[in-house]
């Protein structure tokens, strides 16, 4: 498993929603936040899931898409999305494919990592952020990157 570096071509993924709608990268013309996370329900990632949700506009307003990916099947994401207002996409990554070809790999021998990738509008890595347990971390670092590929 390669992890991705800043500057790396983002590899091409196809995936379903929720709604079992295939969303690829390819779709996306500006920026993209794409986040991967453990698990829906469980305490660190609704955080996470919720803080994107309660910053959601500014990144709407920056021009970027948010896109959460875990191994967690559609009607799972259905769930969580409902209960949650998540107004962004959720994408099924079943047998953690996707993971693999972003380098995502399991932390603690067995928790599926949480890493976020900053895409920019010609799918190369701007950045990288992983940090398990640091949830918020990763809207912030991820509010800063995206402002500053706006002004570019």
């Amino acid at each position: 498993m390669t992890k991705l570096k800043v500057g790396d071509k983002a590899p091409e993924f196809t995936c379903p929603d929720k709604d079992g709608n295939q969303v690829s990268l390819s779709q996306f013309t500006g920026p993209v936040v794409l986040y991967f996370y453990p698990k829906d329900e469980t305490s660190v990632c609704t955080k996470q899931a919720c803080e994107f949700r309660d910053k959601y506009q500014a990144f709407i307003s920056a021009g970027a898409n948010v896109i959460g990916v875990s191994q967690d099947d559609a009607a799972s994401h259905a769930k969580f999305t409902s209960k949650y207002s998540l107004p962004f996409t959720l994408l099924t990554d079943k047998d953690g494919k996707l993971a693999k070809e972003y380098g995502v790999g399991k932390t603690a021998l067995f928790l599926p990592g949480r890493t976020t990738f900053i895409i920019d509008k010609d799918h190369n890595i701007a950045h990288v952020h992983s940090s398990l347990l640091n949830a918020s971390s990763h809207i912030e670092e991820s509010l800063k990157v995206i402002e500053k590929l706006k002004s570019q």
